[in-house]
Order: C-alpha cells, then structure tokens, then sequence
C-alpha cells in the first residue's frame, strides 16, 4: 500500500492540537538555547541513485551518488543501533497526563517514554546533515489492539520511508514500513510542519483517533 504521507490535516484533526503545543515548546526552546551543539558535518541532499545500465553504473555521477547513499543508510543504521541500545536504560514511562518532551527536556530528565526517547533519533539525524524535508517524526498505529507508537520515518524513498523506532516496540534495526501491514502511519510532523497520512482504502478496526495508550 502507497500511503500519501503528506496531506494536509483536516480542522477536526485530533493530533493536531497535540503536535502544535509540542511545535511551540520545542521552537521556543531552540529560540532560547539553540540547537544541541554538535561537530559539523556536510549537508545531505537526496537518497539513492538509480543505475538504469551498466554503462552508466560506470559512470561517476552513478558512482559518487550511490557512495553517498551508502554512507547516508550506514550513519541513520548507527543511529538507530546507539538510540535502541540506550532506551532500555532510559525509558521513563510518564504518569497519569500523556506528556509529549521536547529534547532539551528528555536529557535533563535522562530519559523518557517513547515520544521523548524518539526525538534522539529525529534530533541527531538532522544534526548530522539529513535535510528537514527526509526526517519526519511520526504516529504510527496498530489496529489489532488500538496501540499507538512514536518513530522517526527517514524518506530516503517518498513512497517507503525507512522507520527507526526508538524503544524496538514496533521494530529494532531500520526496516522499510512496507514491511509493516500491521501498523499504519497517522501523522507525520517535525517542529514546523504537519501532516497527515492518508491511504487509498483506510483499514477497518477501532478508532484511529488520539489515544494516551503509548507503549
């Protein structure tokens, strides 16, 4: 299934309240403070490059894209190994109030539940050079049991982004959310933007509105 990640939400959309609190908090942060001070790398454009003939595999326009490519799927694997390895330490289930942080709250908190343990992944991939227009954060759901769930979807491909889930309670590794038919993509944001995710036939089962219930 082809899911048009990037719709615009409807007036009634009931994330969208959420996110745009989150949006506020974490704007007003960086106004305040700035980004989390990184070394600087290049800037990252595009994914991969389509070798349509040997002759043009050859070339080195071929060449020089897909070693970029390669080194651009080795460091989001690396991220997504370091975050996975350390939210078994650091996962904080948050109390009665679904509370949604904003990265400068998750480190000083040193630690959170999966909303705030994923903004590790979406944070460090943008500071390492992946444009904002491939790093979304996003609301997945399950509709086998109502569970929603926080990832960070990399759109290296606009049709089959790359899901880097920070607790593993979806997947561990960076696999593509085709392989996933049962969880679907709600919601896909960053500081700035929103979205929401719409697929050809919606699938049937409980109610896909905003729930407290994360993993």
């Amino acid at each position: 299934m082809h899911y048009q990640y990037f719709s615009a939400p409807s007036e009634r959309d009931a994330w969208s309240p959420k996110i745009a609190g989150w949006q506020r908090r974490s704007l007003r942060e960086e106004a305040e403070s700035g980004p989390t001070p990184l070394p600087p790398v290049s800037q990252a454009a595009d994914g991969g490059a389509v070798v349509s003939s040997t002759e043009d595999a050859r070339g080195l326009r071929s060449k020089y894209l897909n070693f970029r490519a390669a080194k651009k799927r080795a460091l989001a694997r690396e991220v997504a190994s370091w975050v996975q390895s350390q939210a078994p330490i650091h996962y904080v289930e948050d109390g009665v109030i679904d509370h949604w942080a904003t990265l400068e709250e998750t480190l000083a908190s040193n630690g959170d539940d999966c909303d705030g343990l994923e903004l590790l992944t979406f944070h460090a991939l943008r500071d390492l050079g992946f444009g904002s227009e491939e790093v979304f954060r996003a609301i997945i759901f399950r509709p086998d049991d109502g569970q929603h769930h926080m990832v960070t979807l990399w759109f290296e491909d606009a049709d089959d982004p790359w899901v880097i889930d920070p607790t593993g309670a979806m997947t561990l590794g960076m696999p593509r959310m085709s392989e996933f038919p049962g969880w679907v993509p709600l919601k896909v944001f960053t500081d700035r933007v929103e979205f929401t995710v719409r697929a050809p036939d919606p699938p049937s089962g409980p109610d896909l509105a905003a729930h407290d219930d994360w993993p």
